[in-house]
């Protein structure tokens, strides 16, 4: 949040929700957040604040733990090696 500061309220929220979320399968994951990709093994990517940034998390959903992994713009993504 500190790197891209404009994207501090759509983080802040992705956050909120993701923390009250407790999904248990992708399935529930994919029904608020469409848009995301697996990546590989629980790894993946969503878009945030109208699709400006792309958020890299690890979901384990049989333990509800959601780990993000990396945040950037999508100029940054396409440099990232997930």
């Amino acid at each position: 949040m500190k790197a891209h500061a404009d994207a501090r309220p759509a983080l802040s929220a992705w956050v909120s929700h993701v923390a009250a979320a407790g999904w248990r399968s992708p399935l529930e994951m994919l029904e608020r957040y469409p848009r995301s990709s697996l990546i590989r093994d629980g790894l993946y990517v969503f878009n945030i604040k109208g699709n400006d940034y792309r958020l890299a998390a690890r979901v384990d959903f049989r333990n509800e733990i959601v780990r993000v992994v990396k945040v950037g713009t999508h100029a940054e993504y396409d440099e990232w090696s997930l």
